[in-house]
């Protein structure tokens, strides 16, 4: 039997409602989400900036001087940061400063060989948020160990899920976020929260939800030497794009957003936020080599890592998988037109609330974008970054993640590092597959370690 070992107390959308008396009015049409004032202050549309169809040169300062040394570099960096917490991801809250965590379960799982703890964290204001980190590392062997930090879709193995929203039923199904009904939506929400009890989670052989399992799921990574932590994303934003009748987003309402209102930050940039949360306090662990830090994420939460490697240059390695449209993958070779799956106009369209407010009006005027993601994989240079992908991913443009890994290279190059810059490609659709994490344990060899291992790491499909 697993044991419970929540305590949050966070607010359930149906009990905020009854709080907040806030009334299921019918609407009909595009509703606008209210602006927020960030402290970044305002920054020119999409009216305002040149039509560009070529990427944004990472390498070009904003006055036209061209970047040719790592100090010039750095204050690059500086710019490409504000401009993307501006247009991309919202701006996000500085570190807390004030993580701790503390062993709440622990035990010696695959028949003794992995150390398991279940971790609480507590930060931020009055030390009321936080989330649990499963922590797996080989026992018998000597630390401290390199660290894959690995947000999931699955359940935290042996803490409970806290409590989910109900998620509004055309959720993923294609439909504008912005067209459905307010009202409608509010009072569906309302009904399936109040009614529904707590979900349950799924059994281990589904979920691996339990340690045991997880472990023997990952014994090769394990057994390489590399230690594990892991925990559910939406432990750090609800993944929703449910909307109150006001026409703010729910998602604001949970975890660590309604600490901190006067940021502007989508989804993903909290799913990263809180990854930075975990490396708070995996710095300052006896068994954890602080220098050998290596951050994995599929899909969606791919996109988390590409923000959480952007910004957080405690990361040694940078391995977002399968990310798409929003992840690696470059939005001016995107989308309709552009080749196909998804594009901005799509992520604009379905999940809108992932990013920073101002993205949703480039969804049809991409080229106007004063920058594309290879900024992002560019700002983890010199660290080491790989992107993780399927061949036969029906969600991931190949051309499209191959030039956003071209225009990142120059940066790369320049500091001296252009094998740091990877991409490996399994053969698989959308999924983070046992391919793709000894893919990585042997990249992270090659640059944490110093080992020789028998791939390449330059490689795209024909």
């Amino acid at each position: 039997m697993r044991t419970a070992v929540r305590s949050f107390a966070f607010v359930t959308f149906a009990a905020m409602l009854v709080r907040a008396g806030i009334a299921a009015v019918p609407q009909s049409g595009p509703v606008p989400v209210p602006p927020i004032r960030a402290a970044l202050g305002s920054v020119p549309g999409v009216a305002d900036l040149p039509n560009r169809p070529d990427l944004p040169d990472v390498m070009m300062m904003n006055d036209g001087t061209r970047v040719s040394t790592p100090q010039q570099w750095k204050a690059r960096r500086e710019e490409m940061t504000r401009t993307l917490l501006a247009y991309a991801t919202g701006a996000m809250p500085p570190a807390p400063g004030n993580v701790r965590g503390r062993i709440v379960r622990e035990a010696r799982v695959l028949a003794g060989a992995v150390r398991y703890r279940l971790v609480r964290l507590r930060f931020g204001p009055r030390e009321a948020l936080g989330f649990d980190l499963a922590i797996f590392t080989p026992a018998d062997a000597p630390g401290p160990f390199p660290v894959i930090v690995n947000p999931s879709f699955l359940p935290t193995p042996g803490a409970e899920l806290l409590p989910l929203m109900a998620r509004p039923p055309e959720q993923g199904k294609g439909v504008d976020a912005l067209t459905v009904p307010l009202g409608d939506q509010t009072a569906r929400r309302a009904a399936a929260a109040a009614a529904a009890p707590p979900p349950a989670a799924p059994p281990a052989a589904a979920g691996d939800a339990d340690p045991e399992a997880f472990a023997a799921a990952h014994a090769a990574v394990l057994r390489r030497g590399y230690a594990i932590v892991t925990y559910h994303y939406q432990d750090t934003g609800e993944d929703t794009i449910g909307r109150l009748a006001d026409g703010r987003w729910a998602f604001r309402t949970t975890r660590f957003f309604p600490a901190y209102p006067e940021y502007d930050w989508g989804l993903a940039a909290g799913w990263a936020w809180g990854l930075s949360r975990a490396v708070d306090f995996l710095v300052g662990e006896r068994d954890v080599d602080p220098a050998k830090l290596i951050a994995l994420g599929h899909s969606r939460i791919g996109k988390a890592v590409l923000i959480a490697g952007a910004f957080d240059e405690r990361l040694a390695v940078v391995a977002p998988a399968g990310s798409g449209a929003g992840g690696t993958g470059a939005y001016r070779f995107n989308g309709a037109g552009r080749g196909g799956r998804e594009g901005l106009a799509d992520m604009m369209r379905k999940y809108p609330n992932w990013f920073s407010p101002q993205l949703y009006q480039f969804a049809n005027d991409v080229d106007r974008l004063p920058f594309d993601q290879h900024w992002f994989i560019a700002l983890a240079a010199p660290r080491a970054f790989i992107s993780l992908e399927g061949a036969d991913d029906q969600n991931c443009v190949v051309n499209a993640t191959k030039q956003a890994w071209l225009g990142a290279m120059p940066a790369y190059a320049m500091l001296g590092q252009r094998a740091r810059l990877g991409v490996h490609y399994a053969n698989h659709r959308h999924a983070l597959a046992d391919e793709d994490w000894m893919a990585l344990a042997d990249f992270a060899d090659v640059h944490l370690r110093g080992r020789t291992v028998g791939r390449r790491f330059d490689v795209f499909p024909e």
